[in-house]
């Protein structure tokens, strides 16, 4: 018996290949390090679980003292659009009092959760606290929040890969593609 296929009702059609990812990943990284170049201690301060792989790819680039910690936020559940109510998850586990912290993100869409992070992580009074993001989607902003270091500047479109998922599926494509729905799907 032949078992039923597992599709989902979308297809992905790339936009950002794995090489062009890497060699950005790789300048921002040169960047960061100018930017942070006398730090003594660098929290870099993922947001799960979108983040977790540019970061890991990200910290690999960057030599200088880092050390790596997560924040687990939802906003989105299951759905393409977010809801714009941010709950926190999963917090820091360590003191970032007086020390840097470079907030990384996988994508800064309507800009609500990141908004809310950087808030709740400025009242923990940081030396300093810098965003970076690996995708932006600035026509989708809702509030006022822009990152230091940008990979790239998307359009308004559903994405997923390199981390980024829909539904829990596809944060492991190497690449990061569109989210295109079937006829008489969604």
């Amino acid at each position: 018996m032949k078992k039923p296929e597992n599709r989902p009702p979308y297809e992905i059609d790339p936009l950002l290949s794995q090489k062009a990812i890497a060699a950005r990943v790789e300048a921002m990284a040169r960047e960061i390090e100018a930017h942070f170049a006398d730090t003594e201690r660098l929290i870099v301060a993922g947001l799960l679980r979108g983040s977790f792989i540019f970061m890991a790819d990200l910290v690999r680039e960057l030599r200088l003292p880092v050390e790596v910690d997560f924040l687990e936020v939802s906003s989105y559940g299951d759905a393409m659009t977010s809801s714009r109510n941010v709950r926190i998850l999963k917090d820091l586990r360590c003191d970032i009092a007086g020390c840097d912290v470079l907030l990384v993100e996988d994508i800064i869409d309507t800009g609500h959760t990141l908004t809310h992070v950087r808030e709740m992580l400025k009242a923990r009074t940081p030396h300093r606290m810098e965003l970076c993001t690996l995708l932006d989607k600035p026509s989708r902003r809702e509030v006022e929040i822009s990152a230091l270091f940008t990979g790239f500047t998307i359009p308004d479109a559903f994405v997923v890969g390199y981390g980024i998922d829909y539904a829990q599926r596809n944060r492991n494509l190497p690449y990061v593609g569109t989210v295109r729905l079937l006829e008489g799907e969604g």
